[in-house]
């Protein structure tokens, strides 16, 4: 029997996110027009050995709640349980933007840091770029030295939104 992966389209204030479950955990959540769109997905396929289909399975119904709760203000911790698909170190990546609390930001010379490798900013940095789970494994709360807004998969703008939104009580620190 083939393994599938269910998902489905969620439309949210920042833009459009594929959002994507297999067996029992979310194993996507990532921006629809994301410049490496097929790399993900070719990814999570060979990981999963499952093919997409769009259908609205219990974890993406889950998930999807969740984002409606956090887009209006009502959720800033998310609790649908994890497949993340990526090397050793991308995992170790993702794990350590999972800490970042909402309301606060980091840079990516600091994540670099935190994980014990200083002189790994680049490949930190290409391991928070390759994260299939935005919002929910929060990659958008890494930013330049100087705090500027750099790279985001949904793009700066979606990246500006969803800093703006969990800002909005001017909580943001830097770790």
């Amino acid at each position: 029997m083939l393994q599938t992966i269910d998902y489905q389209i969620f439309r949210s204030p920042a833009g459009q996110l594929l959002v994507g479950s297999w067996q029992d955990q979310l194993v996507l959540c990532d921006w629809a027009d994301r410049k490496n769109r097929q790399a993900i997905d070719d990814r999570i396929r060979k990981a999963t050995g499952g093919e997409f289909r769009e259908v609205n399975s219990r974890i993406v119904r889950e998930a999807t709640e969740q984002l409606q709760e956090y887009f209006s203000g009502n959720r800033t911790e998310f609790t649908v349980p994890l497949l993340q698909t990526g090397t050793e170190f991308q995992q170790t990546v993702w794990s350590a933007l999972l800490e970042i609390p909402f309301g606060h930001k980091i840079t990516y010379s600091g994540l670099a840091e935190k994980l014990g490798s200083p002189d790994k900013v680049r490949a930190v940095a290409g391991a928070v770029g390759a994260n299939p789970m935005s919002i929910f494994v929060p990659c958008h709360r890494v930013t330049g030295i100087q705090g500027q807004l750099t790279g985001y998969a949904g793009g700066l703008e979606a990246k500006r939104f969803l800093l703006n939104m969990e800002d909005k009580n001017n909580l943001f620190a830097v770790l």
